[in-house]
Formats: structure tokens, sequence, C-alpha cells
């Protein structure tokens, strides 16, 4: 015969067993979903093995130093989408031996060859000329630097992400008036100050250029996907993940299969993983064509090209004859 004690004891462990086998079944349907998620967003780049020139032979994100683009793009019913321009490039590489990410925005009006049409323009065109291939070929050939892997988002993903998670806290810079994503002027009104935004806000703070620079937009971009981040792989966010996996599903596309995305997780569950934002020194002004281009500073594509190649560990680019001529190719 169990004694007050005993009871109370045994239904604390009874309570405990229920909500650890929810739990497990919650996971267990969180993979499930996830699988679907991955499997139906499956889009393959496009090009001879599906490996990046850069590399020598197939990667293992489990065990190798990897990269992937992510790519921002507008096609929603308010324009073109056979004509979509990105709207947001981010580079990142991981390291697997110290557990570290660097993030570099690319500048959208960055003057660059494109290897698609063979000729220099805006990398943001890269996409409307032969979407995600073209753009990590052109990325590619910027930085001399594998791609190995690309998301593209649509801007739908990405303010249900930020929704699903019951919005990111963010110190907003100053107070801005923005259109919001449905191209509604001074939609999205924010003052100075951190505060918990919504998608929409978010978006909004991630796209504008009018307050600063194409390079400070490049920053919040970089610091608004760190907060989601931190936001996505938080314990308050377990039961969330189930509605950000719906906001993902038909707004994105990925060569990225769920087996490999096994090999980023240890980046996402290490708490001490370290996170460097990078960003290409420049300056904007016109062109001869009448076009207003962000010029890349030749010192500074080097001085990131090294940065990226050594986070990989690849060897060193060699100087080669090679090297040059794509050097005065990305002359202006």
């Amino acid at each position: 015969m169990f004694t007050r004690r005993k009871k109370i004891l045994f239904s604390i462990l009874i309570i405990f067993l229920i909500l650890l086998g929810s739990l497990i079944g919650y996971v267990f349907h969180l993979y499930n979903q996830t699988a679907s998620v991955f499997s139906d967003s499956h889009e393959d780049v496009g090009r001879t093995n599906e490996t990046s020139p850069f590399r020598e032979g197939d990667i293992d994100p489990v065990k190798d130093n990897t990269s992937i683009l992510f790519i921002g793009v507008d096609d929603s019913e308010h324009r073109d989408s056979e004509d979509s321009r990105s709207d947001a490039l981010l580079l990142a590489t991981f390291n697997k031996d110290d557990s570290s990410v660097k993030l570099l925005s690319i500048p959208r009006d960055s003057y660059v060859y494109i290897p698609e049409v063979n000729y220099s323009t805006k990398i943001n065109h890269a996409h409307a000329y032969g979407g995600a291939r073209a753009t990590i070929e052109t990325v590619e050939d910027f930085l001399r630097v594998p791609v190995d892997y690309y998301v593209r988002m649509n801007f739908n993903a990405f303010t249900e992400v930020v929704d699903a998670l019951d919005g990111i806290e963010y110190d907003v810079p100053y107070e801005m008036e923005e259109m919001d994503s449905r191209d509604k002027q001074d939609a999205i009104l924010l003052q100075p100050g951190l505060q918990r935004i919504n998608g929409e806000e978010a978006l909004a703070l991630a796209r504008t250029r009018k307050y600063d620079s194409d390079v400070e937009r490049g920053r919040r971009q970089q610091e608004i996907l760190k907060e989601v981040a931190n936001k996505a792989t938080s314990a308050s966010s377990l039961f969330k993940l189930e509605d950000v996996m719906k906001a993902v599903g038909s707004n994105m596309t990925t060569n990225l299969t769920l087996p490999e995305i096994r090999g980023f997780l240890s980046y996402g569950l290490d708490k001490n993983v370290l996170i460097d934002n990078i960003n290409l020194a420049g300056s904007g002004g016109y062109m001869e064509n009448g076009g207003w281009y962000y010029q890349v500073e030749e010192a500074s594509r080097a001085q990131i090209q090294g940065e990226l190649r050594n986070h990989l560990e690849l060897e060193p680019l060699d100087g080669s004859t090679h090297d040059t001529e794509d050097a005065d190719r990305h002359a202006y």
C-alpha cells in the first residue's frame, strides 16, 4: 500500500512520462514534417555532378567545411516573378574544427562579371538571367570560393517565419516609415530603440536603403538573421518549430537534403558557436552607362577571398594568370 509520499512521487513520475512521451511524439512528427518540406522544396543546381568546380570531390557537412548561399528574392504577386532579381545575398561558410560561421553580405548593386551572360552588371541581375545556378556561378567567380549549397526564399517565408516565432527582439537604429511586402506605402512605422518586431517590420528593416547605405543594409540583414537563428534555436521556440516549417514549406527551394541538414545541427546546438559578420568595402556611384553601381574595392575583394578560403581550409590563391585575368575582368 502506497504511503502519501510515494503516491505523490508516483504521480509526478506518471506526469513526467506523459510529457516525455508527448515530446517524443512531437519531435517525431516534426522530423517527418521537416523531411516532407525538404523533399518538396528540393531543386538541384543543374551543374556537372551537382558539385562546385572549386571542389575536387564530394563533400559531407558532417565532417567537411562547407558553404551555403542564401538568396532572398521578391517574387510576390505584386512583381513580375519571371524577372525576379535577388534582393539579398548572404554567403555563409562553416568550419567544423572551431564551430564557427562567417557570414558575408554581398551588396545587391555590386558590379561584377556574370558568366551566364558573359558581361558585367549588378550582381542581383544574375538571378533573373538564370536563377539559382547563375547566381551561384556569379558568386563563385567573384569570390573564388565554392558555393556548396543554396537556400532561396521569398519574402513570404521570411515574414511568416518571424511571425511563427512570435517576433524577434531588435534594436531599431532610427525612426522609419517603409512600405510593407504588398507595396503599401508607409505601412510600417517604427521608432528607434530595442523592441519586439514582427515579420513585416523585420522585412522592412532588412530591405530599406534610404536611411543609410547598401553596406549598412547588409549589416542589418546579418544581424536580423542572427536574431532569427537565436530565437529559432532557443528552448522557448521548440513548440513553434512546426509553424516555422509550415512557413518555409512552399516559399523555399534548396539543393540541401535532410541528411545533409543534419550536418549543420552541431552549429545550431553549440551555444559557443562563433558567427563573424564580414563585409566588402567599396563605394557607390554612376558609371558611363548611366547606371548606379556599388564598386567593390579590389583589395577588399582579395582580402575577403583569402579569409573565406582560409575558413574553408582551402589552398590560398596562387596569383596565377587565371586569377590575374579575373581581377582585370572585375576592374572598373
